[in-house]
């Protein structure tokens, strides 16, 4: 899946996977990662959600990473803040307050970038990439993020033969594989085939998301 998809996908507003409000499950599982307050949190992928507004309220300091600039334009815009741009390494960094967003490659992402990285929330990574760039994800999020890092991390299942993605299906099995260096427990799983149209009408039976504790 190419750079090019996501980025005619944020011009032409085809952003179905945006939510409008805070996720409730990172809401719940938050609290339970007992991280200080100003840790440092990556949002890898993280579009313009308003998930990074609700950790800044809870006293982190948050850094997102988006590909589509016009997605980091349109969240500093939602959220009535004037960020301050630079351009550090690969990267066109946007700040305002507790929230930067760091614009361009996630792959790109180095150690030292993170070195003081204290959480991690995983709402729309994982399930946005296609399989063979989902290893190649986690093996990267391993690489850069510090020991002791912790994190939040949610996933969807359901039957890929019927409809593809993104967002794609990611098997307990995978989260495990591609976190075996770490610590990974399943914290909640819930059946949201009823808030899925387009699962159901593609004749989907099941769509469960699943909510992880990821520690590395």
């Amino acid at each position: 899946m190419e750079a090019a998809f996501w980025q005619k996908r944020w011009a032409n507003n085809q952003i179905g996977f945006h939510r409008t409000d805070v996720n409730p499950f990172l809401q719940a599982h938050w609290p339970t990662l007992g991280l200080a307050a100003g840790s440092r949190v990556l949002v890898p992928l993280c579009g313009k959600s308003l998930d990074m507004a609700w950790l800044a309220e809870q006293g982190h300091r948050v850094v997102g990473v988006e590909l589509s600039r016009l997605a980091v334009e349109d969240f500093f815009r939602e959220q009535g803040l004037q960020p301050e741009v630079a351009q550090q390494g690969a990267f066109e960094v946007w700040r305002s307050g507790a929230i930067e967003v760091w614009c361009g490659d996630f792959f790109a992402l180095r150690a030292e970038d993170l070195a003081d990285c204290q959480g991690l929330y995983d709402r729309a990574a994982v399930i946005a990439l296609p399989l063979e760039m989902r290893g190649r994800y986690m093996a990267h999020l391993a690489k850069v993020l510090p020991a002791g890092c912790k994190g939040v991390l949610l996933t969807m299942v359901y039957d890929q033969q019927l409809v593809d993605g993104p967002p794609f299906s990611v098997s307990d099995d995978e989260v495990r594989a591609g976190y075996a260096g770490g610590l990974v427990q399943r914290l909640e799983e819930r059946e949201v085939i009823d808030e899925s149209p387009k699962f159901l009408q593609a004749g989907v039976a099941s769509v469960l998301e699943r909510v992880y504790l990821v520690a590395f």
